[in-house]
């Protein structure tokens, strides 16, 4: 997916403190605490503990390629609201490891690993583009858990009948989508190519790459603090190579490997108009397919919009199901 940026059991041991226990006993007080979490694979993934630690808990999936690290603005709405934001890096993203051949339901491992870790008997969660079908997954995969789940700018499946997924994108994100449904080994160089890209940009150059997938209204949204931070973001998710975009893309061409119709928690669909990413029919679509949800279909609102300006607006419906 061309940069839609957004911007997931351990076992316990009888005889003393797990690797993760002893994690958490030395979080400091700091707004954002992060912490390496275990999968019971054996894999590592970044976690990111931010806001009120007694708050209620809101786990957040970030977009492809990103990094889970929140926005300092929402970790300070955060503390203001009462709400323990909780993120992470995406496997195969920064320092997390990469697990290759994933499906998108696959993420249900990663966000048990970090809810038994944190102690998050239920949470909300929601996910931003290339986030939004691991959210979705979530509150599949944990109905007993999950209290509400929102999607904004999420991608929807592809294989909905008589619908193709790029239709209505922009032309970054038909060119990679087309590889990613070729495989591995066609669509790693140009996402190396986009990488190589990245390190050496600046804001401005960033938006000037990314050009043809940014309606205006998104450009303008990356002036500034907010195009600083996603930049920032971006390039440290793949410091380590492309292996978590790779493999989200590959999911993303794929079955996702959860059935819509068993998400039992209410959920919000949020969608742009202005949004080239991903395009508004599947916002429309996942608003039509969805049981028991609710949507924000925005005339005025884009792609990156829905992270800058409707977070908070997100978070309170979020809190409202607990």
């Amino acid at each position: 997916m061309a940069p839609s940026y957004g911007f997931a059991t351990t076992a316990i041991a009888a005889t003393g403190p797990t690797h993760n226990e002893r994690k958490l006993a030395t979080l400091s007080t700091r707004s954002t605490n992060e912490l390496t979490v275990e999968t019971s694979d054996g894999r590592s993934l970044t976690v990111y503990d931010a806001g009120d630690p007694d708050g209620r808990p809101i786990l957040f999936h970030h977009g492809t390629p990103s990094s889970g690290k929140p926005f300092d603005p929402h970790v300070a709405l955060a503390q203001e609201r009462g709400i323990r934001l909780v993120s992470y890096d995406r496997a195969g993203y920064g320092d997390s490891l990469r697990n290759a051949g994933r499906s998108v339901t696959d993420v249900t491992q990663d966000v048990e690993a970090i809810a038994d870790t944190l102690g998050l008997e239920r949470f909300a969660t929601w996910g931003l583009s290339g986030g939004g079908p691991h959210a979705l997954a979530t509150a599949a995969g944990f109905a007993d858990r999950v209290v509400a789940v929102a999607t904004a700018a999420s991608v929807a499946p592809p294989d909905r009948p008589g619908l193709e997924l790029t239709d209505g994108m922009g032309e970054g994100n038909i060119v990679e989508f087309g590889l990613a449904r070729e495989g591995e080994e066609a669509l790693r160089p140009l996402l190396e190519r986009e990488r190589a890209g990245i390190d050496d940009a600046d804001v401005p150059g960033f938006i000037a790459g990314m050009r043809t997938v940014l309606s205006d209204l998104d450009a303008a949204t990356l002036d500034g603090e907010f195009g600083e931070y996603l930049l920032a973001g971006v390039r440290s998710s793949l410091t380590q190579g492309v292996d978590g975009w790779l493999d989200d893309d590959l999911a993303f061409v794929k079955p996702w490997g959860f059935d819509l119709a068993a998400i039992a928690p209410p959920v919000l669909v949020i969608q742009g108009r202005q949004d080239l990413m991903v395009p508004w029919d599947h916002g429309e679509w996942l608003a039509g397919n969805i049981p028991a949800v609710e949507s924000w279909l925005r005339e005025d609102e884009g792609h990156l919009t829905l992270l800058a300006r409707l977070a908070p607006a997100i978070q309170d419906w979020l809190l409202a199901h607990f």
